[in-house]
């Protein structure tokens, strides 16, 4: 179905698109936005479809756009043609490329990361800043992870700006949500190894065996890991700094001890 064209910038249909950029508003409906072509072509690719697409062709950077629009169509989406103006309203990015969804929220509990074999994921203990977040999601799925596991989430990884910065890795790799003692627990019962990091210890992650079933645990920008996971890791590793600084940006340490333990698996 399409509908539209929408023009006024006062729009009941923009006006709540507005408001999901609010956690508060995300939780209420069980919704979230997602926009972008890249972003919205990984969402059809793993098989969903957005509710609503609010589409300005006005705006479309490319000649790719159209058919995307049509595959959400007939997945049975709402298709609403919006003017520039009310859509760079509705956008949240600088330079809105004319494709913004609203999309269900997805099942984000430990079952969806499969543990079976030899699993390697990825465990990150309240990040705080979306773009970190949607980076880790998108180095895990670069580096074909079982998943990534968001302990006592600090950020909402249905935040706008995390699906951006992921590029919609979001729904290529499987994600769950919950809190430290119930992750430490699911992950012992499954047999697999956790790996902590943390500057505290004399074990370069180099020379780890991060072979076999392993969770490799990141700890947040400001404070690190918690005594949940240094308490609870089977192995703590450092990444050596030769330089004068004493810490990496967190999506940048994730991304290093990931492949390296995806070197050691080749």
């Amino acid at each position: 179905m399409v509908t539209g064209p929408i023009t006024s910038l006062t729009n009941s249909r923009i006006k709540a698109v507005v408001k999901l950029r609010k956690r508060r508003q995300r939780d209420a409906t069980g919704t979230f936005i997602v926009e972008g072509y890249r972003e919205l072509l990984r969402l059809i690719e793993s098989g969903s479809s957005p509710q609503t697409l609010f589409v300005s062709h006005e705006l479309f950077i490319g000649s790719n756009e159209p058919e995307l629009v049509a595959r959400c169509r007939n997945a049975g989406s709402e298709i609403i043609e919006v003017a520039a103006d009310p859509f760079r309203k509705a956008s949240y990015r600088d330079r809105p490329e004319g494709l913004l969804a609203i999309v269900d929220q997805f099942d984000t509990s430990l079952e969806q990361i499969p543990l079976e074999a030899d699993p390697l994921v990825l465990v990150v203990e309240s990040i705080e800043k979306p773009g970190n977040l949607g980076t880790m999601l998108r180095t895990a799925e670069a580096a074909g992870l079982s998943g990534v596991i968001v302990a006592d989430p600090t950020t909402d990884p249905f935040n706008p700006n995390v699906v951006r910065a992921s590029i919609g890795t979001l729904f290529a790799v499987p994600l769950a949500i919950t809190d430290s003692s119930t992750a430490i627990a699911h992950l012992r019962t499954a047999g697999v190894n956790i790996v902590a990091t943390t500057p505290d210890t004399p074990l370069p992650h180099h020379q780890a065996d991060l072979t076999g079933p392993t969770a490799i645990v990141i700890g947040s920008e400001q404070y690190g890991l918690s005594t949940d996971w240094l308490e609870g890791a089977d192995t703590k590793v450092m990444i050596p700094m030769p330089g004068s600084v004493d810490s990496l940006n967190a999506a940048m340490a994730a991304g290093i001890v990931v492949f390296e333990a995806v070197r050691q698996r080749f």
